[in-house]
């Protein structure tokens, strides 16, 4: 559960933190010190929609490829328990056809 003293910020405020920090060139450090909010949560925000644009460093994954790799995860799960089923089925008629 979170701290009592976290603070919450509106996706609203984010986009226009980011923004500010895209539009002013400005650091992200100074632009944080402006808003009063830490430089490590505006850091954070910039560093995420930057990976969302496409923009991120390479090997990292946008939004969109970390949903279908889970999806592809899940699915993959799926399929090697209908093989173990499977195989298991197999075994069974290839035991009955022996008798």
């Amino acid at each position: 559960m979170g701290s009592k003293y976290t603070k919450r910020y509106t996706d609203e405020f984010k986009r226009d933190a980011i923004a500010l920090v895209d539009s002013s060139g400005r650091t992200v450090t100074a632009v944080a010190r402006q808003l009063g909010i830490s430089s490590e949560s505006l850091r954070g925000w910039y560093r995420q929609a930057k990976t969302g644009r496409g923009e991120g460093q390479p090997g990292e994954l946008t939004a969109a490829e970390r949903e279908e790799l889970r999806g592809l995860r899940k699915e993959n799960g799926e399929q090697q328990q209908t093989i173990e089923f499977l195989k298991k089925a197999t075994a069974l008629f290839v035991k009955e056809n022996d008798r």
